[in-house]
């Protein structure tokens, strides 16, 4: 069994439709939503701003590769093009971090590999990422140069102006109403 999370994000045509498409594609794999954020761009190119939101997934039979070819394909399904690198797109899945069964405990998945990095080399850097993650799992913990740190202060270390720049909306991908699933332990 592995767990991930993946942070989505769209600037592009119907933001809200792609966010939504990533939870349907998921199906029954979906542990938790955040809710949906508005944030400026991040990189440095002129686009419109995003809507992101976090998706904690388990799936039994999932490696974590599997969760980026999965991403991936919705990316595709989305008409997601690659032309400039942190340029707008239809639909962005990230998998942020991924953790595998290990007897009674989850462990979090380590990688290096230039296809698949684990974990996200810049999400402690992102509180687009790390603000929505912090509302599905308020103890989440991330890997950072080798030491295992709680995302709350990542967070915390962070610029106010980019903690500023992450904005809660009304808007909501419509899954879990009252699960009671929005604190996901690891």
């Amino acid at each position: 069994m592995s767990r991930a999370v993946l942070s989505i994000g769209s600037n592009m045509g119907d933001r809200l439709a792609f966010l939504r498409s990533v939870v349907d594609g998921l199906g029954s794999r979906v542990v938790a939503v955040s809710p949906v954020y508005t944030t400026a761009p991040w990189g440095g190119v002129e686009q419109d701003d995003f809507l992101n939101a976090i998706v904690v997934a388990d799936d039994p039979g999932y490696s974590c590769h599997d969760w980026l070819c999965h991403g991936q394909e919705l990316e595709q399904a989305a008409n997601r093009e690659r032309l400039i690198r942190w340029g707008a797109r239809t639909l962005d899945v990230d998998v942020v971090w991924c953790a595998e069964r290990s007897g009674a405990r989850m462990v979090a998945c380590r990688s290096d590999d230039p296809v698949l990095t684990l974990p996200h080399p810049q999400a402690h850097r992102r509180a687009f990422v790390l603000i929505p993650w912090l509302d599905v799992m308020p103890d989440a913990t991330l890997d950072v140069e080798g030491a295992e740190r709680p995302v709350r202060e990542l967070l915390g270390g962070l610029d106010e102006s980019e903690r500023a720049g992450v904005r809660c909306t009304s808007l909501s991908l419509g899954v879990l109403p009252s699960s009671g699933h929005r604190g996901v332990t690891p």
